[in-house]
């Protein structure tokens, strides 16, 4: 490629980034060791003048953070967002930590991932890749969404009628595919209207069926742009990706930087590696700008 035609390259991919929106931003502070913080991360997507950002940490509801930057930094064009994941350090799949949650803005609740039973089982195989904090935490307790006859637990259940009635994103975690589908699908008859699988062909293990049956649910399905770039552990291909796109179509797939982590590029620098790719497979700009913004603004109620 000629130094011209790298630059007109460089131009298209700003361009595409402008109202870009990352649902799975992983900046810090957190007890996994970070890149960024959230204040730095903020401004490289005011830099590409992003639309949104939101941070997800494992342990902690983000919430505050992201309201108070948004005060004391205004004027970035970049709204600030963050949710809860239901790991142990928030008590499990517990109702009043979801409905604390929901009363202060969060706009996403996360079923188990650390301490999702289907995590801990493959912290050998899948999962061994897996960050790790700086310190060791106390041994997790393994985590499920159903109960001890298989199907949708209770607190589940409450759990999803809160997030309803805030209008929040479901996002499935670390939940193995099989539950998912039950959870999902207990979720819709509950009224959720926005659901996300998380990096459903990693640690969660979907099939191309398993990420049908979701997609028929209502779930969006968001791969990471960190298992296709270069810099990270994971190494899945272009082709891949194209696929992945294939199953679930352009409309219900979204593309989030699940960056953050030490010896990974940065969220902003992943965006611009993945349109790069998306170019590369002769994907449309109107297409890309779906998966990389557009999708993920609905699922945040911003459009």
């Amino acid at each position: 490629m000629t130094e011209s035609m790298s630059a007109n390259r460089d131009d298209e991919v700003a361009e595409l980034l402008v109202g870009a929106v990352d649902l799975h931003c992983h900046s810090g502070p957190a007890a996994m060791p970070r890149i960024l913080d959230h204040h730095e991360a903020m401004l490289d997507a005011a830099e590409a003048r992003f639309r949104a950002l939101l941070y997800k940490d494992h342990f902690y509801l983000g919430v505050a953070h992201a309201v108070m930057l948004e005060k004391l930094v205004p004027d970035t064009g970049v709204r600030l967002f963050s949710g809860l994941a239901l790991n142990n350090a928030s008590g499990g799949i517990n109702p009043h930590a979801v409905n604390h949650a929901a009363n202060i803005g969060a706009k996403i609740i996360w079923l188990p991932t650390l301490s999702a039973a289907n995590h801990i089982a493959q912290t050998e195989g899948a999962a061994k890749s897996f960050p790790k904090t700086a310190k060791k935490m106390i041994d997790p307790i393994p985590l499920s969404a159903l109960d001890a006859n298989g199907r949708v637990s209770d607190e589940t259940k409450e759990v999803l009628d809160i997030v309803a009635e805030a209008d929040m994103i479901l996002a499935g975690g670390h939940l193995p595919a099989a539950e998912l589908i039950m959870v999902f699908e207990e979720a819709g008859k509950r009224g959720v209207k926005r659901m996300l699988v998380n990096h459903p062909t990693y640690v969660v293990n979907c099939t191309d069926d398993d990420m049908r049956a979701l997609i028929e649910l209502g779930a969006y399905l968001e791969h990471s742009i960190c298992m296709f770039i270069e810099g990270t552990a994971l190494h899945f291909t272009p082709q891949d990706l194209a696929h992945y796109i294939e199953v679930a179509g352009v409309d219900r797939t979204v593309l989030s930087s699940d960056l953050g982590l030490r010896g990974s590029p940065r969220p902003l620098e992943g965006y611009r590696q993945i349109v790069r790719m998306l170019l590369d497979l002769q994907v449309s700009k109107a297409d890309i700008r779906k998966m990389i913004g557009d999708n993920a603004a609905w699922l945040l109620n911003l459009q």
